[in-house]
């Protein structure tokens, strides 16, 4: 992937795009074995899951920087002046068609970029995502509502001139502080959501919802792990750090053309994020999923809860614990609270999602009674040394 950007210094995000893609690919291959070592050797190490190394990314956290009549959206500098990047190979053609009508619009909605040196202004960011149908949702990250009416009546403009925006809302971030949004969401347009279809679950994505940046790799990763739980086929499984329900959702049903011993399984999942769970829980409403459920908690605190005198499979403080748990927790991993309740729960079956091979590997080490049957790398996001990697685990 060639960038002018990068060659001129503008922006170093993509600290790897010096390395050919395939190189790219076995470093981080590589990686992962090397931090899994011996004690974590798979028995089968699979492909890794590669895609487009450009125009992969669904989603645009843009800095709204310069000028009423001449915005940039991009990062900011060392000096805290905006640098404009609405051409930025990595993201979707949608998104980068989209950019320059959004930069028109800050200017027709008269939105003073927030110039962060001084403290003033009110624009801060630009949030853009596409969803693989190519319908978009955006959100403007403000200081106050001062603005809303001057949005609310360039809507109209907005809406025509880009037809394929679905959802419009504004967030509140009234702080100056090194953050991307605040919690307060106000949304615009009649939608309040954007559907993700992948791997024929309808993922419904709220603003505030988490989602994977790369729409081709989050399909494969959903459908890896679907492929391991028919195989396993159990009746009861719980999704901890659930977001909106991705991992869910696609095992709710047995695979098609698999022998299985039940008609439907028993799935419970667990966010923190109250938006993110909403999202879930309309996904498996449209989806007539009446045997999946979700819940605002804690992973860890509701796992620990749980007490194998209870009935399986229903959500709450005396839960027992079910066959199979899939995990995806943030960077810092599930943490040895979690991992412990893992290893002496007598769930026989764990898929392990981490975005960090670090704590994977130190997780996998509190857990010595399972063994990695298999695991597979997922360059989630090529250019940079960050990935996706899944591991299989049974209980020996």
């Amino acid at each position: 992937m060639q960038c002018d950007y990068f060659d001129a210094g503008l922006c170093r995000s993509c600290t790897l795009l010096d390395r050919p893609y395939p190189v790219q690919v076995a470093e981080k291959e590589a990686r992962v074995r090397d931090l899994l070592g011996e004690r974590h050797a798979p028995s089968a190490w699979l492909p890794t899951l590669t895609g487009p190394e450009s125009g992969f990314r669904n989603k645009a956290k843009m800095v709204v920087g310069g000028t009423i009549d001449e915005p940039t959206l991009g990062i900011l500098d060392g000096r805290g002046q905006g640098v404009d990047l609405r051409g930025c190979g990595l993201h979707t053609s949608g998104i980068q068609e989209a950019l320059p009508t959004l930069a028109a619009f800050v200017t027709r909605a008269r939105l003073l970029p927030y110039d962060v040196p001084r403290r003033r202004g009110e624009a801060k960011y630009v949030h853009v995502t596409e969803s693989p149908s190519g319908e978009l949702m955006v959100r403007f990250v403000l200081r106050s509502e001062q603005a809303l009416p001057r949005l609310r009546s360039e809507l109209p403009w907005l809406l025509e001139a880009l037809p394929r925006v679905a959802v419009v809302s504004v967030n509140l971030l009234p702080e100056h502080k090194a953050v991307l949004e605040g919690t307060d969401e106000i949304v615009l347009t009649d939608r309040e959501t954007l559907t993700m279809h992948l791997g024929g679950v309808d993922l419904e994505l709220r603003p505030q919802s988490f989602f994977q940046t790369n729409t081709a790799i989050a399909a494969g990763l959903y459908a890896q792990a679907a492929e391991w739980v028919d195989a396993i086929d159990p009746a009861t499984v719980w999704d901890l750090y659930c977001g909106v329900g991705g991992f869910a959702l696609h095992v709710a049903r047995p695979g098609a053309g698999r022998s299985s011993r039940h008609a439907h399984r028993e799935v419970v999942g667990i966010e923190t994020s109250e938006e993110a769970v909403a999202s879930a829980r309309g996904s498996a409403r449209r989806a007539g999923l009446e045997h999946v459920r979700f819940a605002a908690d804690d992973a860890t605190r509701f796992a620990t809860s749980a007490s194998t005198s209870a009935e399986p499979g229903s959500p709450g403080t005396g839960t027992a614990p079910p066959e199979l748990v899939i995990v995806n927790p943030p960077r810092r991993g599930i943490g040895a609270t979690l991992a412990g309740w893992l290893e002496g729960s007598g769930v026989e079956h764990v898929v392990y999602s981490s975005c960090n091979p670090v704590t994977l590997a130190s997780d996998l080490d509190a857990m010595p009674s399972f063994d990695v049957v298999a695991a597979r790398v997922f360059d989630m996001f090529p250019q940079t040394p960050h990935l996706e990697a899944m591991a299989l685990l049974r209980r020996r």
